[in-house]
């Protein structure tokens, strides 16, 4: 994994994420992989851009997400760009569910717990404040505290 200075080619946002810094700067993450030791690699490389780094990515499926999340350094955009997607977030033990199709978005607030379903072959865009993102299997309709070990990419 290593961040690209200047990339000139078209890169697919679905393998090649980009990484928005300090300094308005856009790097795209060459190498990117849902793997600990790549993750853990991609935290340290954009420490330095603390609460303020995003990461830009997008998700093609087909289904039900598979665990809930929640960034606390920042809110996360979740655009729809085709399909249809629901995104369901827990706030303080109140369900909370948002219905996007094709150019609708919606806000998951910092440290809110939220997961993404697509409703059949769908398509989002995810801009992530990363830092210390946390991560629990899905197993019930809300997240369970005590479920799941950190994520790879949580800070200590």
């Amino acid at each position: 994994m290593r961040l690209v200075n200047h990339e000139r080619n078209a890169m697919d946002l679905r393998t090649t994420p980009v990484h928005l810094g300090l300094g308005s700067r856009a790097k795209p993450v060459e190498g990117f992989a849902w793997d600990p030791e790549v993750l853990q690699a991609y935290s340290a490389a954009t420490a330095a851009d603390g609460a303020e780094g995003r990461m830009v990515m997008i998700f093609d499926g087909d289904g039900p997400g598979d665990h809930w999340e929640s960034h606390p350094a920042g809110d996360e955009l979740v655009v729809c760009l085709s399909g249809s997607v629901t995104v369901t977030r827990d706030v303080d033990g109140v369900t909370d569910r948002v219905l996007l199709g094709p150019g609708e978005a919606t806000v998951n607030p910092a440290g809110i717990w939220h997961v993404v379903d697509m409703e059949g072959p769908a398509s989002i865009l995810a801009i992530t404040a990363s830092l210390g993102t946390h991560h629990r299997p899905r197993t019930d309709t809300r997240p369970a505290e005590h479920l799941g070990a950190p994520g790879p990419e949580e800070t200590p």
